[in-house]
């Protein structure tokens, strides 16, 4: 038996407009700090307010609500505001917010998807209540995307009609919530032409791999994300490893949390591996592993 990872984490909550809620989750913050005088930074994205010096390291500060659609903050109001400094894909990137609440301890099976009539929609991931007050969780990875797009020739895996071969008959499932993660995922198979199924819901993923083992045609490999409203990728891991009819999976958990802490999580809960999202090298590295690797 697997030992099961504790299921709850910290929330930051903080507010973008007079109104609203919004989190991330502790995690991925370094730190907090009053705002501090930016440089400015020619020809940057709109939404990047410039660069602060953070312990001796220049990053860049992006104004949070201009990134997801809202009124940027005045100079009035950016005098009174906060930077969370993150450490989110191997980047350290500092997010100013108006206001911050307060950190709370919640519990996954706490947070749902968001629905289709709740504004900025386009960058949640998650859903929860506090006090009676509807709290979004922002999706990291989106957000970063739209200011940061990447060369998508710049990371791809590049494999032999071997190493293809050995993953082309596995049944591969991919879980993330996250849109941007799904693709970047997506997009690292596709180009390999290697197929695979993908869902966004760890109870989702848990069902499909009881079905898929009751007909025959068991998960080979798992993908999943850490962080998942619902059921996470540490609880679905244990679930996964202490059902015997999906024991056999390899299960590769990612994370954009830079963070040796997960590591560790994810093999007290029976995962295979843990990587740091996302770099598809290191994934089909880990996938290939997986095809090599002995049944349990």
């Amino acid at each position: 038996m697997k030992n099961k990872a504790n299921q709850s984490q910290g929330l930051l909550l903080f507010k973008l407009n007079h109104t609203q809620l919004f989190a991330l989750g502790t995690l991925k913050i370094r730190e907090l700090m009053p705002f501090t005088p930016l440089t400015k930074l020619p020809k940057s994205h709109p939404s990047i307010a410039g660069t602060a010096t953070v312990r001796g390291k220049t990053i860049p500060v992006i104004d949070m609500a201009a990134a997801i659609g809202f009124k940027p903050l005045s100079q009035e109001e950016l005098a009174k505001s906060y930077i969370v400094v993150t450490d989110c894909q191997r980047m350290v990137i500092g997010f100013i917010v108006r206001g911050i609440e307060k950190i709370i301890e919640c519990n996954w099976r706490d947070i749902e998807p968001p629905s289709n009539n709740l504004g900025a929609n386009a960058f949640l991931t998650g859903v929860t209540h506090v006090d009676d007050r509807i709290v979004q969780l922002l999706d990291v990875e989106l957000l970063l995307s739209k200011i940061f797009p990447g060369d998508p020739a710049t990371n791809k895996a590049i494999i032999t009609d071997v190493q293809r071969e050995q993953l082309k008959p596995l049944n591969i499932l991919l879980v993330d919530d996250s849109k941007v993660a799904r693709k970047q995922l997506s997009d690292a198979l596709d180009l390999l032409n290697i197929p695979y199924q993908v869902t966004s819901d760890g109870r989702d993923a848990l069902s499909l791999m009881e079905q898929a083992a009751q007909n025959q045609a068991a998960i080979d490999i798992l993908v999943s994300d850490i962080e998942m409203p619902g059921l996470d990728g540490y609880e679905l891991a244990f679930e996964v490893k202490n059902n015997p009819l999906t024991a056999d999976a390899y299960i590769i958990l990612h994370t954009s949390l830079s963070s040796e802490i997960s590591v560790g999580q994810a093999k007290q809960v029976g995962a295979n591996e843990a990587l740091t999202k996302f770099d598809a090298k290191e994934l089909i590295e880990a996938m290939l592993r997986g095809a090599q690797a002995p049944k349990e």
